[in-house]
């Protein structure tokens, strides 16, 4: 076991308070024993931040120092939070308060509005949209789908920022921040979207925050009952706090001091949000008899990994650059990060596909890679890359593992089970807990082997498979728990969204791969423009995409590529550059401030005699230059009408169904629905012709090309030959 990461999921109960301490390095240890005053953890990428305030708690709690339910510990997203809580059981400390700002405000709300307002507290919006699109259209202003959302989160920049409608303009020309409209515009709507929550008397996200600040100011008595409650306050991910979370959390405090905070400000890359690093660099300001501890010894990333990371920042400039961390791995060497140039996006996106299946094949679980790019946009191609090369993936922020209907039907199913006890049939045969999970989830569809194909069957096992891997994982660590156990471990970890994962590449954005790691990272679409971002303007805003470019490199535990591509679409103008934040890092190019060709000394070329250039993709209806990946494939715009072959199409979805089931991988590994769609618009009649279609590389030419144009020709397949393709 290391010191900054716990050896198993379920890790066993120190015995006393001084084993809490067990493991730690020294500066964790100074954490862990600094249970008085103000504290302020620097905690650098991968240096085990959360064990360090983790086992802080538990030995205040071990040792009899701290009451358990005197403590609120504060992070940013339920995720964070259930990992902590069950940490801290793990540790012993349970009763802990470990909740994120808004659940601990709306909690604190609830109980205290009929005292403080009268009556129910006002329903809360989930979504906003519809009201500020009401606003909007009440004001005359019409807004697209993009501008509405942008509008949102500008009122949501305002509200967490304590900016009210009619300083808002005032407050975009100070932060130097790009209004998605003329800001006059929005704090009209603004005002407006206010005007008809009050009407109606409902209260959104940041009201919460607001209307329990508002209690706490107004209601003194209210505020002191709260600060006999919590008497210590630990605060995670502290870069990230908003004014008014930081409002917040100096009422919950009042004149005193019992508060840890931890952070990293090399890490703050949500400022879009309203987020500020302010309050980590002024802590010991406003505390100057602070302890402050740094954590700079790097559990997660090689060597390699750690010297390139330290470099990004030590080109950084700026008040958080001049507080950054200078990480020290505690890992063997591994390889050298690998830099690779690329003539076009689509070679790129298969370059990437192509290492990806050599790690899996070299034994490298699919689950411990990521692809990682700077927008959302970006994941098409490598969502179609990787299908096209047989690589299951998943994208990150798809539904919530314990939401999906068929994870609530196997819970339903465990806590039956769990409930009859030595009476459930289906449990007479077996053994230790994970078969008897296995026995009563084959009665909703969990089955040794995948099924065939892609689409709901497969995701349904998907999700059952990762249920029974938890169990696995569960009584290794627990040999003696029950059925009733797992199920008290599954209910916990539906309440914080802990799902286990399920196997497959994940296709993330930097932003939403913070607080994440992996064995192998991609970093990919690395090229001036996308990064940093083209309306990163300011030398704030670029410092941030530095920062974001700086957390992408620290997920990565032993692999970590990059990649950058020179034009967009194949035999484009090649007049890209990759990301000014390598210069100097990357092998041939020189500091800042002098351009080296790319590719040049010790870069790999990815593009070179494996992918043909070719000329402008143009949409063969209308004649558009095309630029969107699905849209290339299909030759086409997608608003232009399709001459599809339907009955074409049909055939070719059967026979790849069939395809796939032989594999027994999903059937988008065999074509994509988009390839299949082009081959029956296309209807190729020679090899050429089919190849020449996006998403039929050589080996599914050699592999499926028979059969494809056999197909097409309107020719019948003998079952024979369908086996043996």
């Amino acid at each position: 076991m290391t010191a900054a990461t716990d050896s198993t999921l379920f890790p066993q109960v120190p015995p006393t308070a001084d084993a809490v301490l067990d493991g730690l390095d020294p500066e964790q240890r100074e954490v862990a024993t600094a249970l008085h005053g103000p504290v302020c953890v620097l905690a650098g990428a991968g240096t085990g931040k959360t064990r360090a305030i983790t086992h802080r708690i538990a030995y205040g709690v071990r040792a009899g120092i701290i009451a358990p339910a005197s403590v609120l510990a504060v992070t940013f997203t339920n995720r964070a939070a259930g990992e902590m809580r069950g940490r801290l059981r793990q540790l012993g400390a349970g009763g802990v308060q470990a909740r994120t700002f808004h659940s601990a405000a709306l909690r604190q709300l609830q109980y205290f509005w009929p005292k403080a307002v009268g009556g129910e507290l006002p329903r809360l919006v989930e979504r906003k949209i519809q009201l500020v699109a009401e606003a909007a259209a009440r004001c005359r202003i019409r807004l697209d789908r993009n501008e509405l959302r942008d509008t949102t989160g500008e009122i949501e920049w305002a509200k967490v920022t304590q900016t009210v409608p009619g300083d808002y303009p005032a407050a975009v020309a100070k932060a130097q921040r790009d209004a998605p409209r003329d800001p006059a515009e929005i704090g009209q709507i603004y005002a407006m979207y206010e005007q008809l929550k009050r009407d109606r008397g409902v209260i959104d996200f940041e009201d919460v925050l607001l209307l329990t600040v508002g209690i706490l100011q107004d209601r003194h008595d209210i505020a002191e009952q709260i600060r006999r409650q919590y008497q210590h306050f630990v605060v995670d991910e502290y870069q990230d706090v908003s004014p008014l979370q930081q409002r917040l959390l100096d009422l919950w405090l009042g004149d005193r001091d019992s508060l840890c905070v931890v952070g990293d400000a090399s890490q703050t890359i949500y400022s879009f949000t309203g987020a500020t690093p302010d309050h980590l660099l002024n802590f010991r300001t406003r505390h100057p008899n602070a302890t402050v501890v740094k954590l700079v010894r790097d559990y997660r990333s090689t060597p390699q990994v750690v010297h390139l990371a330290n470099g990004l920042l030590g080109q950084a400039r700026g008040r958080a650059a001049e507080h950054r961390l200078e990480l020290i791995s505690q890992r063997d060497p591994g390889p050298e990060p690998a830099y690779t140039e690329y003539a076009d996006e689509p070679a790129e996106a298969e370059g990437t596909a192509r290492r990806i299946r050599d790690l899996i094949a070299a034994g490298v679980p699919a689950g411990e890679i990521a692809v990682l790019y700077r927008i959302n946009a970006q994941s098409e191609v490598y969502e179609q890359a990787l299908a096209d090369a047989g690589v299951p993936y998943q994208l990150r922020g798809a539904e919530r593992f314990f939401e999906r209907a068929e994870v609530r039907e196997a819970g339903v199913a465990l806590r039956g089970a769990a409930r009859a006890g030595g009476n459930d049939p289906l449990l007479d045969d077996a053994g230790d807990l994970p078969s008897q999970v296995r026995a009563v989830l084959s009665t909703k569809g969990w089955t040794t082997e995948p099924p065939a194909g892609s689409g709901a069957v497969r995701d349904r096992w998907e999700s059952l498979a990762a249920l029974v891997r938890l169990a696995e994982d569960f009584a290794r660590a627990r040999p003696d728990a029950g059925l009733g156990d797992l199920v008290a471990e599954l209910d916990e970890r539906a309440a914080a969204q802990h799902a286990p994962t399920v196997q497959g590449v994940t296709l993330a954005s930097l932003h939403a791969a913070k607080g994440l790691e992996w064995d192998a990272v991609f970093l990919v679409g690395l090229t001036e423009g996308m990064m940093p971002i083209t309306y990163a303007k300011t030398d704030e805003q670029v410092e941030e995409e530095r920062r974001l470019l700086y957390v992408g490199v620290t997920r990565a535990r032993l692999h970590l590529s990059l990649s950058w591509a020179l034009s967009r679409s194949p035999g484009g103008r090649a007049s890209r550059r990759p990301t000014r934040f390598l210069a100097g890092l990357r092998p041939g190019s020189s500091l800042p401030g002098a351009r080296t060709p790319g590719g040049s000394g010790g870069i790999e070329r990815g593009s070179g005699g494996r992918r043909k250039r070719r000329g402008p993709v143009q949409c063969r209806v209308c004649g558009t230059t095309l630029t969107d990946a699905g849209e290339m494939k299909l030759m086409r715009c997608e608003d232009c009408p399709s001459d599809m072959d339907e009955a074409l199409y049909e055939r070719l979805r059967d026979w790849r169904s069939e395809q796939a089931k032989q594999l027994g991988q999903p059937a988008y590994c065999v074509f994509t629905d988009k390839t299949l769609m082009a081959i029956a618009e296309a209807v190729p009649s020679t090899d050429g012709e089919l190849a020449a279609i996006s998403g039929v590389g050589a080996r599914k030419l050699d592999r499926f090309g028979t059969d494809v144009l056999a197909l097409c020709a309107g020719q019948e397949l003998a079952a024979d030959d369908a086996e043996d393709s």
